[in-house]
């Protein structure tokens, strides 16, 4: 990290892929479909974005919830993988509990401690978020927790950037933006936020001439934006 950047006053988190794991929904996958589990968890989550796009850029709303039940019955089919009524809800229900990356509690009790404000900023619907959140016990480490929900607009629409800086009463340059998502972390970089981009992959960056303020590998690199 050798980008020196003012110091951020808050920090909004992504949820999925950042906070919670979406892969995590794998296993399961994979004790219904032996084999495949971990291409039905990819394309699950591929599709989920697909519709977010593809629903912002048409004007044709549909809650985040909603649009991650059709994306799994679309890639089950596209798998042809036989999905039962009884799997679909395990596997949903999968989804309501995803696995935290186990940094979080330790990252965000530090932020806590050094006096930073902390949240979420997601696609999310605001019940499935307070569903992850509890269950993930970040309830009492995060000051907020933000849905796109209202704005009828998924990211990395500018609309849905903007929830953050309204909810914060900050200008984006103050707030710091992590993502995991590589596209997420570009569309807040192009929205004027401050940003991480968690590669925790390794994967390349956007062909798309822009790049995220810094690119760490874990949520440990958060720290390194605040003085301790």
């Amino acid at each position: 990290m050798d980008k020196a950047v003012p110091t951020p006053r808050a920090v909004l988190f992504d949820a999925y892929g950042t906070l919670f794991d979406v892969y995590s929904v794998a296993l399961a996958a994979e004790q219904l479909f032996p084999g495949a589990g971990e291409r039905l968890a990819q394309r699950w989550r591929d599709k989920q974005i697909d519709y977010t796009r593809l629903c912002s850029m048409s004007g044709r709303y549909q809650p985040f919830w909603e649009l991650t039940r059709s994306a799994l019955q679309f890639s089950a089919e596209q798998l042809r993988l036989t999905l039962s009524a009884e799997a679909e809800q395990r596997l949903l229900n999968e989804y309501r509990h995803l696995s935290a990356f186990p940094e979080n509690h330790a990252v965000l009790d530090e932020l806590k401690r050094r006096g930073v404000r902390t949240g979420i900023l997601s696609n999310g619907d605001p019940e499935m978020l307070a569903l992850a959140v509890k269950s993930a016990g970040l309830s009492d480490r995060l000051d907020l927790v933000l849905s796109v929900h209202a704005t009828q607009r998924f990211k990395t629409d500018p609309a849905a950037y903007a929830v953050g800086t309204a909810a914060l009463n900050l200008p984006a340059k103050d707030v710091l933006f992590v993502s995991s998502n590589g596209w997420d972390a570009i569309g807040a970089t192009w929205f004027g936020f401050t940003t991480l981009w968690v590669n925790r992959a390794g994967g390349p960056l956007e062909r798309l001439g822009v790049e995220p303020t810094r690119t760490g590998r874990s949520l440990h690199d958060v720290l390194e934006f605040f003085p301790s």
